[in-house]
């Protein structure tokens, strides 16, 4: 029996197509007039099979009889004369296109949807390109590779098609529109079994036979979705774009349109098919040969973008389910942004680097005219979607928006590098030709070229499953000179990942390729090759797999985030670090919509437990997370958690203890670019020359340390003194009442009140730490004092300094606060005495701190102030400092306010937090 082959020839093919003995036996059999033509291959059963068009007539299957009477048989199209009224194609802006993928036209609700959204559309004119169903084409392939396989089971699977075909249909249409529908399925249908049978037969399959199966997805959906529009009264026909869009295959595995002949079969099938709405099938086209074909992955997309610039269309919309382009893979890095606006090179450029944006050459047709694309969310219509354009139109919108000059960022990963290098190929003409051609003769793709000016050596980098043939190709084509020494390696580094950065400014704007690779080297990334075109589009680079995500953060974040958004961890959930905790959910929304300051709380730990995150805490609840997801606690894995995230720029630790061992790790934390801030006075008041080591580190990086907190809580009290230094001032002693706990007591114990019994009030109030001994031995105000002397820069330790403490010698060593409170009335009468020789003398009893910096020397005491002088002014828990400088010799520069409470300690170390903002760029 012999062999034969076929393809479909269209009704708009030319007459002239070459016509077999067989094309003429089957025309005289039918008495009607067909064109027919081979195809390349000789190995399907005989088959005449109709196209889905309503206008073509279908042969079935010849019978072995009429077979056998012919050495080539080709599979034909019935071409059936109509006499028709011609009607021009209008073009131009009155024409608007619309692309909808399988996901939007994946079930009928969402057909009924697209039809929608056609409807409401007030253009003049639309040409609507869809793609078939979801998950159908992948079904049409696998009926081919099914049946290529002789798997039986293509039978089944083609009957799942149908049903899937067939129930959206008695969804969505009725009477004659429903019956001609599902005769025309049927038939498609028949004729599919027939054509995968001989596949089945013959175990092969020629590229042409596959487009044609796998095409007629898009031929169903574009028939439904034409009928839907029809029915809510809309002139609407659907086109089988074989008949128009003509395209040359290459052998890259794409397709080039031939715009001048797809004109002439446009402006052809719409003089006999004139309707202001036009349902497109997408994907499919034909050869010149009228052969059927396809435009490849991601064909629908370019369908309508061929469409639009053959219309010179106003604008060509590619709906999808996604709210647009994004500046990163939002999968990958968790602060991706939808991006307005693109330039046809940033998408170009994006898309080609792996961005699920267009295929490069969707963008290519639109261009020509300047078209603008539409990237739009079917799902989500009030999303404004990314527009692509050309860059003109992007500067002339009348509101500029500041943005980032670089647009977005891309990564290929599962990639090799591959390195020739010799001392031999430096200024030797042919080199790198013959280079890329050993790499073309394996037929590997060329992701990447990186050469240094010297010419010593060429880097370029592969798809890793073609890393070996290139590898091979290599050493083979230079044997000669590897082994003269010509040439040093053909070195292979393997999993690698391209990271690109994309945006049209990048060109005009100095610093950007600066800024790139300072985020890759405080990410702690390693750059084993660079790339940049003299367009600057993009930059690329290339990082080892392991890195990639990391990198693309690190990168995306320095362009796209504030400079002030801080990782923050919080240590210590006490009463002042839960407060703060408050006071950053209440205002960290007005501070980033407002200030551009974001705040985020990546971690929370106690002595116990820790709570962790990757993207910042829900402060709502933090408490409860921490009790129900809380880890145990891990200084060094709490810091390395807050610190390792990457793709925040600045990281903060907030210490809201009073912990030496904490205090300790400063040092550390500022030497890795960690900045600190802090109540806790142990590290300022604790050994000399680790506080000495500590500033002089501060003074020598660009990370801050800041401790306003540890004199007077919320008062400024450390920034007045820099303020005064920093200014010229001559500072000539410090005195105060820096102790709320002391200053109430003090402010309390009047007239016939003893003092333990004050001192009982103020542990009641909660003024006291739980052992009242801790503020009566003067040990705070001594480090806050020690602090101070040091800000001036006295060189005093704690043990310099003399302190008066209140707690009689006799119960220092009681065994509790209990006991120490049931013992100190004792001791009323002695500071009985005290109070009433003040009184006598008209003044006032108030426990001090004093920095004598003219004498160099510190002391905290209980002192007398005549009832006029500020100190007796104070009521509650006040504080008050007063400097006597060379400036306010006469009358000291007095600070006062409230100097204790867990809100006011807080509210300081959130001044601190926003002073760093400052520091770091946030506006003043």
């Amino acid at each position: 029996m012999a062999s034969l082959s076929g393809s479909i020839q269209c009704r708009s093919c030319s007459p002239k197509a070459l016509l077999p003995e067989a094309g003429a036996a089957v025309a005289s059999k039918l008495g009607r007039k067909i064109s027919v033509f081979p195809t390349p291959s000789r190995s399907l059963l005989p088959l005449l099979l109709r196209s889905s068009h309503p206008r073509v007539a279908v042969v079935s299957q010849l019978g072995r009889n009429e077979l056998s009477k012919t050495a080539h048989a080709s599979v034909a199209d019935v071409s059936v004369e109509v006499s028709l009224d011609d009607a021009e194609l209008p073009k131009g802006e009155t024409w608007s296109v619309h692309k909808f993928g399988g996901t939007c036209v994946g079930n009928s609700q969402r057909i009924k949807n697209c039809a929608n959204i056609v409807i409401k559309d007030d253009s003049e004119r639309k040409l609507v390109v869809v793609s078939a169903m979801s998950k159908v084409t992948d079904m049409m392939y696998d009926l081919i590779h099914k049946a290529q396989a002789r798997d039986d089971s293509y039978v089944f699977a083609l009957d799942n098609v149908l049903e899937k075909h067939r129930s959206t249909a008695l969804d969505l249409l009725e009477g004659s529109d429903l019956s001609s529908f599902l005769s025309r399925l049927d038939n498609d249908i028949s004729n599919l079994k027939a054509m995968l049978r001989a596949i089945y037969i013959a175990g092969h399959a020629t590229e042409s036979f596959t487009d044609f199966v796998v095409g007629h997805g898009e031929l169903w959906s574009a028939q439904m979705l034409s009928s839907v529009i029809r029915k809510s009264g809309e002139d609407c026909k659907w086109m089988d774009t074989r008949e128009v869009l003509i395209v040359n295959p290459t052998n890259s595995n794409q397709a080039d349109p031939d715009f001048t002949e797809s004109e002439k079969r446009l402006d052809k099938w719409y003089s006999r098919n004139p309707a202001r709405t036009i349902i497109a099938t997408g994907f499919i086209a034909s050869t010149p040969q009228n052969i059927p074909t396809t435009l490849k992955r991601d064909g629908s997309d370019f369908s309508a973008a061929i469409m639009g610039a053959l219309l010179k269309a106003r604008q060509v919309t590619i709906w999808t389910d996604v709210d647009g382009v994004y500046s990163a893979d939002p999968r990958k890095v968790g602060e991706a942004v939808i991006l307005e606006t693109l330039s046809y090179q940033e998408a170009w450029e994006m898309s080609y680097f792996g961005a699920n944006v267009l295929h490069p050459r969707t963008i290519i047709p639109v261009m020509r005219y300047n078209i603008p694309i539409l990237i739009r969310n079917i799902f989500n219509l009030s999303a404004p979607g990314t527009k692509i354009c050309h860059p003109r139109a992007l500067e002339d919108e009348e509101t500029p928006k500041l943005e980032s000059y670089v647009k977005g960022f891309a990564t290929i990963d599962n990639l090799a590098l591959v390195n020739v290098e010799g001392t031999g190929m430096a200024g030797v003409p042919g080199t790198a030709s013959a280079i890329f051609g050993a790499v073309k003769d394996v037929g590997a793709n060329v992701i990447m070229i990186s050469q240094a000016s010297s010419e010593h050596s060429v880097c370029f980098a592969v798809p890793e499953k073609e890393v070996k043939a290139v590898a091979e190709a290599l050493t083979a084509r230079f044997s000669q000179a590897l082994g003269a020494g010509r040439l040093s390696q053909v070195a292979v580094i393997p999993n690698c990942s391209i990271l690109a950065a994309v945006g049209q400014k990048m060109a005009s704007t100095p610093g950007v390729s600066a800024t790139l690779f300072n985020a890759l080297a405080k990410a702690n990334i390693n750059v084993r090759a660079i790339a940049q075109g003299c367009s600057e589009y993009n930059i690329t680079v290339v990082v080892k797999r392991e890195d990639c995500i990391r990198a693309l953060r690190a990168v995306h974040s320095r362009f796209y985030l504030s400079r002030t958004t801080i990782a923050m961890g919080i240590i210590g959930p006490g009463l002042i670090g839960s407060t703060l905790l408050e006071q950053l959910r209440d205002q960290a929304a007005v501070l980033k919509e407002e200030f551009n300051i974001d705040l985020r709380v990546m971690g929370i730990t106690g002595s116990r437990r820790m709570l962790l995150s990757d993207v910042g805490l829900d402060l709502s609840n933090w408490r409860e997370l921490l009790s129900e997801k809380g880890e145990a606690g891990d200084l060094d894995k709490f810091v390395q958690h807050v610190r390792g995230n990457d793709f925040i720029p600045n990281t903060v630790l907030v210490d809201c203890t009073a912990d030496s061992t904490v205090a300790s790790h400063y040092y550390d934390w500022l030497r890795k670019g960690i900045h600190v801030i802090t109540p806790n006075k142990r590290a300022n008041s604790g050994p000399l020359d680790q506080y000495l080591k500590l500033r002089a580190l501060q003074r020598q990086s660009y990370t801050h340390y800041f401790y306003e907190a540890t004199v007077g809580a919320g008062l400024p009290i450390i920034s007045t003194l820099r303020g005064l230094l920093e200014t010229g001032d001559k500072i000539l002693k410090i005195e105060g009442i820096f102790s709320g706990t002391l200053s109430y007591i003090f402010n309390n114990f009047v007239g016939k009140r003893p003092f333990s019994e004050v001192v009982a009030e103020a542990k009641e109030a909660g003024y006291t730490e739980p052992d009242p001994r801790d503020d009566l031995s003067g040990t705070d105000v001594a480090r806050k004092v020690i602090i101070l002397a040091r800000e001036c820069g006295l060189k005093l330790e704690l043990a310099n300094i003399p302190v008066e403490s209140l707690v009689p010698e006799r119960l220092r060593t009681c065994a509790s606060a209990e006991e120490f409170m049931q013992k100190l009335p004792q001791f009323d009468k002695e500071m009985t005495a005290k109070l009433q020789e003040a009184e006598d003398a008209g003044q006032v009893l108030r426990y001090v701190g004093v920095v004598d910096v003219a004498n160099r020397r510190g002391v905290v005491e209980m002192q007398k102030y005549s009832k006029d002088h500020p100190f007796a002014q104070l009521s509650g828990s006040d504080n008050i400092i007063a400097f006597t400088t060379k400036r306010y010799k006469e009358q000291p520069l007095i600070v006062r306010g409230p100097g204790a409470g867990a809100q006011v300690t807080a509210g300081g170390i959130f001044s601190d937090i926003l002073r760093l903002a400052s520091y770091l760029g946030a506006p003043s």
